[in-house]
């Protein structure tokens, strides 16, 4: 067919079809636009339902993360404590953060301070109580990953009933009071603290510095394990039972952040791209830098630090995720990365904390969310860097002195610690009756060493 024949046969196909189009274009009235406008709207509320629900979900799945890390760098004997509480953080948080903490956080403020409403999810005003219910579920997974930090750092020797105690207080109360100050806007509260314009996008000091600061105060008042530290004071290594363990652990929390991170646009929304691209950069930086002076410093590159270097480096991005571009997240999440290593040996001369926690969530925490000031994309500014200061401070000294308050309270009425002896022994046979590994842990008769007495001195 010739190239003048074809111009033919398409140039009657167009005159055919000139009525259809025409017939279209008269039927688009403003009824049957505002009609598709509305369609539209509705879908994209339904999509924001969707990815904040699924967000939820990979934000609950990092207590399996949580689990498996703190289990794997502590010894086997305490493993089913480990997720015992870490179970219990979801379960009774859950419960609590629905009949006192969301109110606190989110409900109408008084003074920029506390929510008055909105407790058991009543009284929410205009939202859609379809809206209530999503948003409950996200910030109540949110709470609870701010309560099982705490777990990690009093590893092996707190007593379950003591950290149960605690962490109902830090999810129906700490988290929560410290969370209306920066987030209460996000519903129907107007904390003193974002009013300052504070930038927290997903929550380094909000959930990890909170949750890293409650765990230095449950660190410090129930004490070191017995043998971390020599007589002259010097800190004793005690290596946790599975380093496997722990990656997988830590690979969920990085798999469970893009839902942390992306998931608190709350909306379904071309946004969440560059979150989830500086969530990932950061965590990798963090961990090459973590790697990398551990190299350095010993000769050997160090998978303890390493494995705590992405979590840092998660940790640090998380205030600045929307704000940063991705050079600066990398820088941010490598920084973190070295705060991490540093961190934690400077503080394993004054407090035994088997996970690291504090360092990575309540030092991380606090670089993160002053990067966010110093590397924001829209420009530096010295006032929103004292702001971030600010909410830094702020973070510390409401979460700090109430955490050590609560668990010195909690020592005073039901004793906190466990004695020496069944130290030694371990927790998930002294607490719960069962072994994680009993193949490996029973004596070569089969017969399990017989438990102390309660009234038997601290060795």
């Amino acid at each position: 067919m010739g190239m003048h024949t074809r111009t033919l046969l398409l140039s009657a196909l167009g005159v055919l079809l000139v009525p259809f189009g025409a017939e279209a274009m008269a039927g688009s009235d403003p009824a049957n636009v505002a009609e598709v406008m509305q369609s539209a709207e509705q879908t994209q509320t339904n999509l924001d339902y969707v990815w904040t629900i699924l967000a939820a979900a990979l934000v609950f799945f990092m207590q399996a993360g949580f689990a498996l890390l703190e289990s794997g760098f502590s010894r086997a004997k305490n493993a089913v404590n480990i997720i015992m509480k870490n179970v219990m953080d979801a379960s009774a948080g859950a419960l609590v953060f629905f009949a006192v903490g969301f109110g606190l956080m989110f409900g109408t403020s008084w003074g920029g301070l506390i929510g008055t409403d909105g407790f058991f999810l009543t009284g929410t005003g205009d939202q859609p109580q379809t809206w209530v219910y999503a948003f409950y579920f996200f910030q109540a997974v949110f709470a609870a990953t701010a309560a099982t930090i705490v777990s990690g750092a009093v590893a092996e020797r707190i007593k379950f009933s003591g950290y149960l105690i605690f962490s109902v207080t830090i999810t129906g109360l700490i988290y929560p009071v410290f969370g209306a100050w920066a987030w209460g806007g996000l519903f129907n509260g107007s904390g003193w603290l974002e009013a300052l314009g504070f930038i927290d996008f997903a929550g380094s000091t909000v959930v990890h510095s909170v949750g890293g600061w409650a765990a230095l105060a449950g660190a410090l008042v129930v004490g070191p394990r017995v043998g971390k530290y020599t007589e002259d004071g010097t800190p004793r290594d005690i290596p946790g039972h599975s380093l496997p363990l722990a990656a997988l652990g830590v690979f969920i929390l990085w798999l469970g952040w893009f839902g942390f991170n992306a998931g608190s646009t709350t909306a379904g929304s071309t946004a969440i791209a560059k979150i989830a691209m500086n969530t990932f950069v950061a965590a990798g930086a963090g961990a090459a830098a973590a790697m990398a002076v551990t190299w350095i410093d010993s000769g050997t590159p160090d998978a303890t630090m390493t494995l705590n270097g992405v979590l840092g480096g998660l940790v640090g991005i998380t205030a600045g995720c929307a704000a940063l571009t991705p050079p600066y997240a990398i820088l941010t999440g490598a920084i973190a990365g070295l705060v991490v290593v540093y961190g934690t040996r400077a503080l394993e001369w004054y407090v035994d904390d088997p996970v690291g926690a504090i360092a990575v969530h309540g030092l991380a925490g606090a670089w993160g969310t002053i990067a966010a000031g110093l590397f924001n994309a829209s420009g530096f500014s010295l006032s929103q860097v004292g702001v971030q200061f600010v909410g830094v401070a702020a973070a510390f000294l409401w979460t700090f002195p109430t955490s050590y308050l609560v668990f010195s309270l909690v020592d005073a009425a039901i004793g906190i610690r466990l004695n020496g002896k069944k130290e030694a022994i371990g927790l998930d046979r002294l607490e719960h009756d069962v072994e994680a590994y009993p193949e490996f842990s029973t004596g070569s008769d089969g017969e399990a060493t017989p438990v102390p007495d309660e009234k038997e001195p601290v060795a």
